[in-house]
């Protein structure tokens, strides 16, 4: 009898997955506009909206923000990739600048949106303390010269708690502080979660529905695979634990954001 209740409750999760992302893909548009307080976004056409994704390494993109490129691209917004480093720790930079491309090639960023950043004072580094005075000058003339409606990056635990990755949250949240952020442009943080939660695979989805978030994304199947597809295009980076992490990390299937409260415009610093 037990094993025909532990049936049912499995099936009834899975029925509950499914809902779930029926009715965000329902209600994703809303959603984002909600997120980047901007009303009059055509339903069928978000070909007007423009996002950052600001990452430290080649390979965030499709680790941590798969589930967001591929959806804002589904939605024919305008994605763009700022990369601070070109991820030459083993010496690697040049081919894992390609496998950048190629990855998000699969993700649907054309490489013609996407900006490499190498930087003697930006090494991808553990153990570096990237300047935030310097990460914010890179971060705030590109958005100037693109005029983003949204930008989202990590937050500050950085998902993997890499010192590259905080130190590009500290430098977006000094531009929200000190009022150097549009007035049309939302600054978004990827939420870090638990290690339990952050390898439970999709199973993790209706806890992340649950909670309270600013904005979600989430992949169906189709979704993953094509996420699963950039990551094997860091072949460099493909140790047996990236294997596990593809197949077990819900950061492959969902991603949720919080807002970076904004300061007064303006604002001097003394």
């Amino acid at each position: 009898m037990s094993i025909y209740l532990l049936f049912s409750i499995l099936v009834s999760y899975l029925v509950w997955i499914k809902c779930i992302y029926c009715r965000h893909r329902r209600t994703l548009v809303k959603s984002l506009k909600r997120a980047i307080n901007v009303s009059s976004i055509n339903e069928t056409n978000n070909s007007g909206i423009k996002a950052l994704i600001v990452t430290a390494h080649p390979d965030d993109e499709c680790m941590f923000f798969a589930p967001t490129i591929i959806r804002l691209s589904e939605l024919n917004v305008s994605v763009h990739l700022l990369c601070l480093s070109e991820g030459n720790y083993y010496n690697q930079g040049p081919d894992r600048q390609k496998e950048l491309l190629n990855s998000c090639a699969v993700l649907g960023i054309p490489t013609s949106r996407v900006t490499i950043v190498d930087h003697k004072n930006l090494p991808d580094d553990p153990k570096a303390e990237w300047s935030v005075s310097l990460v914010s000058a890179v971060i705030v003339k590109h958005m100037r010269a693109h005029s983003f409606n949204m930008v989202l990056t990590f937050d500050g635990r950085g998902v993997s708690g890499h010192a590259n990755h905080i130190a590009i949250h500290k430098a977006v949240s000094h531009l929200a502080y000190t009022g150097q952020v549009p007035n049309d442009c939302s600054l978004l943080s990827l939420v870090t979660v638990g290690l339990l939660r952050k390898y439970f695979s999709f199973l993790e989805l209706p806890i992340s529905w649950l909670l309270p978030s600013h904005l979600c994304f989430i992949t169906g199947s189709q979704g993953y695979s094509q996420a699963k597809a950039a990551m094997l295009c860091h072949r460099t980076q493909l140790l047996w634990f990236r294997y596990l992490y593809i197949v077990f990390s819900r950061y492959m299937f969902v991603n949720t954001f919080e807002l970076i409260s904004q300061g007064p415009k303006n604002l001097k610093i003394y």
